[in-house]
């Protein structure tokens, strides 16, 4: 009996060997979420948790948020029907103002919101039904520009820039955003305002050039760009030593994506130089230069940049990546229970859940 159990025991185990070693590398192998898995929950989230009943998400800073995950929900294909989109639209056309733009009353941020606003009302225009709204929000934000207007020169380390609306000064960061919202209401790479954009988006990268004489083109000179050469120049990321404004990656996303929404040759040094930056610091769980400091808008904006250069898998200093590949798992790693994002650096409003599951849808339509 003893015998006859031991070999009975044995040949299931011989069978369930094989079974065994044949499920592992199939567990292993498959995310620990799918794309669309993560989209739904992120969506079930926006829905029952995010939104208020007056359609908008996190409305105390502004609709600038309502109009970023209006724009990412629309981005992975959520009906414009559907009630969390179809409420987030209304709420931002009440937001609507005579002079074109979409903002708050009183708002030192109506450039910055009327952008996110045009983003999200472009991708909800297959019928037409936002045409004016998104002309007359683009002639505002055309007004919003640092040009001849403000009574500056294309001289002026300001000039061609845009800020967050309330003319202290213009940054790279809101530039970008205006180039985007330009562009997804149709504008052409020509188009005079995003040319002068380009201007500015250029003497933001740490490099001299015939398009870069600004006091801090050559003191660090690695390609990467900063924040904003305006206002006696300003890095998130500080100042070197010999008062160069340090280069971030985040910053060197936004830079790179602008010049080729721009229609800047791939070719050209500019961007040979921002990629060579971003060669040496590619990473999806930090953002270079910064730590965990604005990670999903790095994220989102790495995405949109990398898309854009249309080179899948991307070179860096540790050989080819799959960038889409190594962007979802991290988003995998990171999503919440509830189907939400948080940074737990909350620097620059990344502790809002609302805010940051927008980067994220944003950033999922591009990891398809």
């Amino acid at each position: 009996m003893k015998s006859s159990s031991f070999f009975t025991i044995a040949i299931a185990i011989a069978i369930a060997i094989p079974v065994l070693i044949l499920a592992v590398p199939r567990c292993q192998a498959q995310p620990a979420t799918s794309r669309q898995s993560m989209v739904d929950r992120a969506i079930g989230y926006l829905e029952e948790i995010g939104q208020s009943e007056d359609g908008s998400f996190s409305s105390k800073t502004g609709p600038g948020v309502t109009g970023l995950v209006a724009a990412g929900l629309l981005a992975v294909e959520q009906p414009i029907d559907s009630p969390v989109v179809e409420k987030s639209l209304k709420y931002l056309e009440s937001t609507r103002h005579d002079d074109g733009g979409l903002y708050a009353p009183g708002s030192r941020h109506a450039n910055y919101e009327t952008c996110l606003a045009i983003m999200a009302f472009s991708k909800a225009n297959s019928n037409g039904r936002y045409s004016e709204l998104i002309q007359a929000a683009e002639q505002f934000v055309k007004q919003q520009q640092w040009d001849e207007g403000e009574g500056i020169t294309s001289d002026d380390p300001a000039y061609g820039g845009a800020g967050y609306g309330s003319k202290s000064r213009p940054d790279l960061s809101n530039t970008a955003f205006l180039i985007d919202a330009l562009r997804s209401a149709g504008c052409q790479e020509d188009d005079p305002a995003i040319q002068r954009a380009l201007v500015f988006v250029s003497r933001c990268q740490n490099i001299e050039s015939p398009h870069n004489r600004t006091e801090f083109a050559s003191k660090v000179n690695d390609g990467g760009f900063y924040y904003t050469p305006a206002a006696g120049g300003d890095s998130m990321a500080g100042k070197d030593e010999g008062g160069g404004l340090r280069s971030y990656a985040s910053m060197t996303y936004a830079g790179l994506k602008s010049m080729v929404f721009a229609g800047v040759d791939k070719e050209d040094f500019r961007v040979k130089a921002a990629k060579k930056f971003l060669f040496d610091h590619y990473s999806v769980s930090t953002n270079p230069g910064m730590g965990s400091s604005g990670l999903y808008y790095y994220q989102h904006t790495m995405a949109k940049a990398l898309d854009a250069l249309g080179e899948k898998p991307f070179a860096t200093a540790d050989g080819p990546r799959d960038w889409q590949a190594d962007l979802l798992l991290q988003l995998a790693a990171t999503q919440n229970a509830n189907g939400s994002w948080t940074n737990p650096d909350a620097r620059w409003m990344e502790g809002d859940p609302n805010l940051v599951t927008g980067y994220v849808l944003l950033t999922l339509a591009y990891l398809k």
